[in-house]
């Protein structure tokens, strides 16, 4: 783990998927990112608030359109209204104050980042897909072949025990993808491209943040 890596974070926007090539004539798989500008809206230390963290917002919005909370808290702060609030744990205090914009050049090609999104709804899923049930029998009359069969006991404990895998809602969960590396930083369009997939649909909004691997950062 490095001492002396900053620590960086950032929300952005999930515009698809491309491809460059490296140095070595390689061709690399790429996600664009529209990271930023956010804008820090609340900084905590450790000293009054437990721990060191930053808000920021992310996406301009009418204040007439936030809740009235919202509004008169970015009044209060003298901070632009943004439809999104996201709030990042750091490892300690952030030189950064309030109203500072955070632009995707903050990142330097070759940074290693861990993206947080949700990734894609499924809908509800039988026992089948979702945990790889093998199935009943095809044969001898069965009417129930995709279905999970018997699911808890008859006299004791005469109940379905907590966690049985059933048919469920599948997707639509919150995924940290680890180490991506970032490829390119264009300042001009405000995007970052990083290797590999992560997590989530086109336009989702998502969290870069410094790997774990590269700095530690308490959870939460």
């Amino acid at each position: 783990m490095a001492e002396d890596v900053e620590f960086k974070a950032i929300l952005a926007r999930k515009e698809g998927m491309s491809q460059v090539f490296d140095e070595n004539g390689n061709v690399v798989a790429v996600t664009v990112l529209t990271a930023g500008p956010c804008v820090v809206t609340q900084m905590k230390a450790k000293d009054t608030d437990g721990y060191d963290s930053v808000q920021m917002g992310f996406l301009a919005q009418k204040p007439q359109r936030l809740a009235k909370p919202q509004r008169i808290e970015a009044e209060k702060r003298g901070v632009p209204a943004t439809r999104l609030l996201r709030e990042v744990r750091t490892p300690g205090p952030l030189d950064r104050n309030v109203g500072d914009e955070l632009k995707c050049d903050w990142f330097v090609p070759g940074d290693k980042v861990d993206i947080v999104g949700e990734c894609k709804g499924r809908g509800f899923m039988g026992g089948v897909r979702a945990w790889n049930f093998a199935g009943k029998r095809r044969s001898h009359g069965n009417m129930d072949q995709r279905g999970p069969g018997a699911i808890g006991m008859h006299t004791y404990p005469g109940r379905v025990l907590k966690g049985k895998r059933m048919p469920t809602h599948w997707g639509g969960e919150r995924i940290t993808s680890k180490n991506h590396a970032v490829v390119a930083v264009q300042p001009e369009t405000n995007t970052l491209l990083v290797k590999g997939s992560i997590p989530g649909s086109r336009g989702g909004v998502v969290l870069l943040r410094t790997a774990r691997s590269q700095v530690y950062v308490p959870k939460g």
